[in-house]
């Protein structure tokens, strides 16, 4: 069972250490284009990724998203994978789990996605994946950073010590995508379910579509028309809402949203109910255990996961795991125990038994294998309590961490909600943010016990 509280209190933390990191977050390098995200930056971080792989003359697959950025970056990151003396092979616009997947799949060396994912079209990113088809850890992307200062873009070729790498598109990428996610979906036989996609103006505007109607489905589509600007643009997974409506409105027996670069997804069903992660992933345990395609019989979770998927998994005999927000964890943690299975209520889900990053599209269909040919509304794996969040602005987020009074407050509603709820306290990643989540039996419960928290936040650290 999930503890009725979780925070950050210093006496529960537990550190790891990791070469410093100044460029790269928890999903890569990520920033407005023409301020953090340059030319110049790309350049350099294609000859750096280049210069540490651990193999000389690396061959490194590189995808993109459709926002209007990306040809110019992608043009730059592979200009510096070969003056590192690399071969980069230009994917084209595709899922960012397409290159998790079509990396250890050809046995390039590394990956690299252009892409800023959910973020608006006015920023872009980049990020890289190992030969083995995860993002690179935080080790490796200290040694990129490294590389970056002490070996500049601008410092000739001769001095760096490469001769000239090359670069080439890569034909049928796509393909090869839809050709793995048809092998693995080969019994799933969607006729006579009527599909509705949002694409999010984004990277699966075509496989996304392709793949459902391969295996049967009708699928109509919304938000596949990408303009280069309107790349999740009042669509896509950050605004599943207009998605349900269209669900419900349209008779459709299941509707997914995808963000930008297709690594998360999130569903909606014909009564117009948003379906999140968290449901998304229990259908899929349920499913895979029943199929005994579910080794170790765990699944992992992050801290957000709602706690009526706990009491659920645990009704089941499944083992949860949580771990801190982010997909870079929850992977983490799927290696070292060996299992396949996990994922994020933001719509991140992995099946590393197809590839070792989040995947939308795969997610999707492993929702529609697992509900066996009804509609989404008949899902039934767990049932989910009343959650409030709310994001406090302080001066200082990290001294939550030292708040005396805050932490009596969080173990006195813990004990409150025990067995029946759950709270949760705890910095923001990126922002001067406390963010903090209540969930309990009732809308009323939820509300009254967010609030006094709340207050007692902004009063010691705002």
């Amino acid at each position: 069972m999930v503890p009725a509280s979780v925070g950050p209190p210093a006496a529960r933390r537990v550190a790891t250490q990791h070469p410093p990191r100044h460029l790269f977050g928890t999903d890569g390098v990520r920033g407005p284009v023409g301020e953090v995200i340059t030319p110049e930056l790309a350049l350099a971080l294609g000859r750096a990724a280049a210069e540490v792989a651990r193999t000389a003359n690396p061959r490194v697959l590189i995808v993109r998203d459709t926002r209007e950025s990306g040809p110019m970056l992608e043009s730059a990151l592979a200009a510096g994978v070969a003056a590192g003396g690399g071969h980069a092979l230009l994917g084209g616009v595709l899922p960012t789990p397409a290159c998790s997947l079509l990396v250890p799949h050809f046995g390039f060396d590394l990956g690299a996605v252009v892409s800023a994912s959910h973020n608006p079209y006015e920023d872009n990113g980049i990020k890289f994946f190992g030969a083995e088809g995860a993002k690179l850890s935080d080790d490796d992307e200290a040694r990129v950073e490294a590389a970056l200062e002490t070996t500049p873009a601008y410092v000739p070729t001769a001095a760096g010590g490469h001769a000239p790498g090359r670069l080439e598109v890569l034909h049928g990428a796509a393909a090869d995508y839809l050709r793995a996610l048809e092998t693995r979906f080969e019994r799933l036989d969607l006729t006579g379910l009527r599909i509705l996609l949002d694409c999010a103006n984004g990277a699966a505007h075509r496989v996304g579509p392709e793949i459902l109607r391969r295996l049967g489905a009708d699928v109509e589509v919304v938000a596949a028309e990408p303009d280069g600007r309107n790349i999740n643009a009042g669509c896509g997974s950050t605004h599943v809402e207009a998605l349900a409506k269209h669900v419900a409105q349209g008779g459709f027996d299941a509707g997914f949203a995808f963000d930008g670069d297709a690594d998360r997804v999130l569903g909606a069903d014909r009564t117009g109910a948003i379906v999140d992660g968290d449901e998304l992933i229990a259908l899929a345990a349920l499913h895979l255990r029943a199929a005994e395609r579910l080794p170790g019989g765990g699944v992992v979770v992050t801290v957000m996961t709602n706690y009526g998927f706990h009491q659920a998994m645990e009704f089941a005999g499944i083992e949860v795991v949580t771990t801190p927000v982010g997909d870079r964890h929850v992977l983490l943690e799927l290696e070292r125990r060996g299992w396949v299975l996990g994922g994020e209520q933001s719509g991140h889900i992995v099946d590393t038994s197809f590839a070792a990053s989040g995947d939308g599209i795969a997610a999707a269909l492993l929702a529609l294998e697992a509900l066996g040919g009804r509609d989404l509304a008949a899902r039934d794996a767990m049932e989910k309590l009343p959650q409030s969040l709310s994001n406090v602005r302080v001066r200082d987020r990290e001294a939550v961490a030292d708040a005396v009074a805050v932490w009596e407050a969080v173990e006195r509603e813990a004990a409150e909600l025990a067995d029946r709820g759950r709270v949760l306290v705890r910095p923001s990643g990126t922002e001067p943010m406390v963010r903090v989540m209540v969930e309990a039996p009732t809308g009323e419960e939820c509300e009254a016990t967010l609030a006094r928290l709340v207050a007692i936040v902004a009063r010691e650290l705002s």
